[in-house]
């Protein structure tokens, strides 16, 4: 089976914070990898863009948004689609499931990577979580025979959140991914809007690495992304 990553965002530049590395890991390993960013996070996640310039239109942070991400996803090799579902608050209907549930079910990925369940600071993000949630057993038809199409369960991780205490965020997967830190570092350069961020990711990064090093002995490890896995593994071994 041909491996597939989605990576869905409530906001551009989520996916470049928590997933970089991971998303080019995958196409290291020959993975076929989408991103998708629910909004562009005009309102809640551009705080540098309105400090500079309170009397931007909202529009005009949009256009930002997009080409900086755009940009990071340019230097990682990965398509991005935008949304623009809006954002603080971002507002789930029927509609847009449907669309999140057509978006999965046309690209039928193996692996879908997105938001943690809970985060106290982020309207946003749970109601991704929420989003990819009942889109993803749409698509799939909870596993079963339907009278739509459906895909196979994708397996389904969360990426760490902000506050990882404070989310229920307990990772359970550790990304190796020193060999493509550049590349997320240079992802990272692109997010003019949040650069703040840089230094809490190279630094969780290393710290991540520290914990995966303890947990397997593996000592070339020297940066890595964590992930929490949202349904069981399945396998015909122990091992």
């Amino acid at each position: 089976m041909k491996k597939k990553l989605l990576v869905i965002g409530a906001h551009s530049g989520d996916f470049v914070w928590r997933a970089a590395g991971t998303i080019a890991k995958s196409l290291e390993e020959g993975a076929q990898t989408l991103v998708v960013a629910l909004s562009y996070g005009e309102r809640g996640e551009s705080g540098e863009l309105w400090k500079e310039d309170p009397s931007r239109s909202v529009e005009s942070v949009k256009v930002i948004r997009h080409e900086q991400a755009q940009q990071a996803a340019d230097i990682l090799g990965i398509p991005i689609q935008f949304l623009d579902w809006g954002d603080y608050p971002m507002l789930l209907t029927d509609q847009r499931v449907e669309q999140l549930t057509n978006l999965i079910g046309d690209f039928e990925p193996t692996v879908i990577l997105t938001h943690s369940e809970k985060d106290p600071f982020n309207p946003d993000h749970p109601l991704a979580f929420q989003a990819v949630q009942r889109a993803r057993l749409l698509s799939s038809g909870a596993g079963v025979p339907s009278a739509f199409k459906n895909i196979d369960p994708p397996v389904w991780y969360s990426f760490e959140p902000h506050q990882p205490e404070l989310c229920g965020f307990v990772p359970d997967t550790f990304i190796d991914i020193s060999s493509v830190i550049d590349k997320k570092r240079a992802a990272m350069a692109c997010m003019g809007a949040q650069t703040y961020l840089r230094d809490y990711y190279n630094e969780l990064a290393s710290r991540r690495a520290n914990h995966a090093r303890r947990i397997s002995g593996q000592k070339q490890i020297q940066f890595a992304e964590a992930h929490q896995r949202m349904v069981p593994r399945v396998t015909a071994s122990i091992f």
